[in-house]
């Protein structure tokens, strides 16, 4: 037997356990959770997260353009992934524009909404997707860095206005396609819109952080 043979084996066995290791950080900071490594548990979350969307929404419903059931997705997709953003984006905008206590929204604006919202928690999970290797993404310490709340800022400006107006514009279908009828209907509501935009502004950037670092720990 040669005598290199036992220090080779050794080599080995340790180079082995370095992948193992490796692999298993690499996993963990994939999903920043174990409890996000179990089916059942990212089933539950997909219901919970509908389920505080549409509670949400619906409490919120008689308050004029100020609503959190557009972060509340951003954060689902956020937290979980881009495809479980897209499935409680589609899932929430469904039930809660088919059961609006307002009423039901009109076909083009209903398509408009589901395509929105689940194109919305897409954006959630891309947004974590290009934060997590940022040296200022902390997750479990502190969100509340200028660069992430002017990110979230801007995400949530951006989501909203083309919101308003796209949903203008679906919504005109149903009266009227003409450009001046769009036009109109815009300027009508130019204040309501404005409320609309920085109430969102304002909870993507001083309310969404605290809610992902408060899940972050209570996944941790």
């Amino acid at each position: 037997m040669s005598l290199n043979s036992e220090p080779t084996k050794d080599l080995r066995k340790s180079q082995i356990l370095i992948d193992k290791n490796a692999d298993k950080i690499e996993t963990e900071k994939v999903n920043e959770s174990a409890w996000l490594e179990r089916k059942t548990f990212r089933i539950s979350l997909i219901a919970t997260f509908t389920a505080l969307s549409l509670v949400l929404g619906y409490l919120m419903a008689y308050i004029p353009n100020l609503e959190v059931f557009t972060m509340m997705i951003f954060l689902s997709g956020f937290i979980m992934s881009k495809e479980e953003g897209a499935i409680i984006g589609f899932l929430s905008a469904l039930i809660f524009t088919f059961f609006n206590p307002l009423g039901p929204s009109p076909p083009p604006l209903f398509i408009y909404q589901l395509i929105h919202y689940s194109i919305t928690g897409i954006l959630g999970g891309l947004t974590k997707d290009f934060l997590r290797n940022k040296q200022y993404y902390k997750p479990t310490e502190d969100l509340f860095v200028f660069r992430i709340m002017l990110l979230f800022g801007f995400l949530g400006a951006i989501i909203t206005f083309i919101f308003d107006i796209l949903s203008t514009l679906f919504g005109g279908f149903v009266v009227s396609i003409t450009i001046d009828y769009f036009i109109a209907s815009y300027l009508f509501g130019i204040v309501f819109t404005t409320i609309h935009l920085i109430g969102n502004v304002l909870i993507f950037i001083f309310l969404l952080p605290g809610l992902i670092q408060l899940i972050m720990k209570l996944l941790d």
